[in-house]
């Protein structure tokens, strides 16, 4: 008996699909929800949820946000939500550069900006993390543990 899946971002649904487990970065740790989970709601840290169907498993980020998990689904409200194999590493380092460099520059910085500054950079270094995780799961899984050939 799988668990419904349902990821629900301001702009999309990021993901919904039958799986076999999921695992939450709750505010305490990860949280992971197998079939016939206890009701619970439950704030949700920036991080990965990771899921296993079959076997194979998919990456996401999001941003925090919310997690009503019931016995046969789990439901996530999140302002951002992205497959780890979509981010792009390079839009995500500009992003930490310039959110540490304005943590830097702390006393040009009103208070109400500087948590928007923390916030981007926690987001930034959230992506990256996953995005390099996931890239070395993957040269793991290639045959010889070398990086699949790209074809141009």
């Amino acid at each position: 008996m799988p668990t419904h899946l349902q990821i629900i971002a301001l702009d999309k649904i990021a993901y919904e699909d039958d799986v076999d487990i999921v695992v939450l970065p709750g505010e305490e740790g990860q949280l992971g929800v197998l079939p016939r989970h206890a009701r619970i709601v439950t704030l949700l840290e920036p991080g990965e949820v990771l899921t296993r169907k079959s076997g194979e498993e998919t990456s996401l980020v999001i941003s925090g946000g919310f997690a009503q998990i019931g016995p046969d689904s789990v439901t996530i409200l999140s302002d951002a939500a992205e497959y780890a194999e979509d981010i792009d590493m390079d839009r995500a380092e500009v992003a930490r550069r310039r959110a540490q460099e304005r943590l830097t520059n702390r006393q040009a910085i009103p208070d109400l900006d500087m948590a928007r500054v923390e916030s981007a950079l926690l987001r930034s270094l959230t992506r990256l993390r996953v995005a390099e995780r996931v890239a070395a799961r993957r040269r793991r899984q290639a045959p010889g543990g070398q990086p699949p050939r790209q074809e141009n």
